[in-house]
């Protein structure tokens, strides 16, 4: 079969609901908008995710206008409406390792997001002149450390073949959170072994492979942690670099568009 990409899902704000996309322009840090927003403590600045905050799964975020407004959506409460500040004030930020900048989106977008999430939180946005990154492994906005997640539904297939094995119900792929799902590899985990690869008219490079936190065990449906699975499985036979692993993370290594269906013409593979 030839590998194409089965699935593009771009992520607005770091840690939320997922957009489903069709095609999207790929640039230095990644899909259009990828986590080109943030939610961080009001206090200190750390970022918030889905490590201690599940229910963050079913804030939906959608980006209008070309990233001049985003509206977001939850369960139970009202919809907000942003006109989205590109630059202006800016309130330091932690992700990980690395400090930096965010823009602030004022009070309205703080006030629904603390409410939504019962704990006080700014709305932040990737600084137009941003320029962080890992040398060799390329440029990211607010993502963790990484432009892009690569997935294949053969890897899903083969979790889920183990997970039932123990009596465990089978997981969706968006409990990963990619940005491209590859179908058409027959065998599980070939993402781990592309180096360099076409798609559409865009180039990614491997940059490393991806040790999985605790998310992928949040049912991204209702924004509740749902059990020991995927985790327990992985660890049967996805142990790497102190920790368990799915998914491979790329840089991009020249501009374009990927879209829904696009061939992937593996150029480099490791040895």
């Amino acid at each position: 079969m030839t590998p194409v990409v089965h699935g593009l899902s771009l992520y607005p704000i770091k840690g939320c609901a997922p957009t489903e996309l069709t095609t999207s322009a790929v640039g230095e840090t990644g899909l259009a908008h990828d986590r080109e927003f943030m939610l961080v403590d009001a206090e200190d600045g750390h970022f918030i995710s889905q490590r201690k905050l599940a229910a963050m799964a079913v804030i939906r975020p959608t980006v209008l206008d070309g990233g001049d407004r985003l509206v977001v959506s939850a369960p139970g409460r009202p919809d907000h409406e942003h006109k989205t500040r590109r630059d202006g004030d800016r309130r330091p930020v932690k992700v990980h390792w690395w400090d930096g900048v965010g823009v602030d989106q004022g009070d309205d977008a703080a006030d629904w997001f603390s409410a939504v999430l019962d704990r006080p939180c700014r709305l932040v946005r990737v600084p137009p002149d941003l320029d962080r990154g890992l040398e060799g492994e390329g440029k990211v906005g607010f993502a963790d450390a990484h432009a892009l997640l690569m997935t294949s539904l053969s890897s899903l297939d083969g979790l889920n073949e183990r997970i039932l094995q123990r009596g465990a119900d089978p997981v969706p792929m968006n409990r990963f959170r990619p940005n491209i799902v590859v179908s058409g590899w027959p065998e599980p985990h070939t993402e781990d072994r592309v180096r360099r690869v076409s798609i559409g008219t865009a180039v990614l490079g491997y940059a490393r492979i991806c040790v999985r936190c605790v998310v992928p065990t949040v049912d991204q449906e209702l924004g509740v942690r749902a059990g020991h699975e995927p985790t327990r499985t992985l660890a049967e036979y996805r142990r790497a670099e102190g920790g368990v692993t799915f998914g491979m993370k790329a840089m991009v290594l020249r501009h374009g568009t990927v879209s829904v269906g696009d061939v992937l013409d593996v150029t480099t593979w490791a040895d």
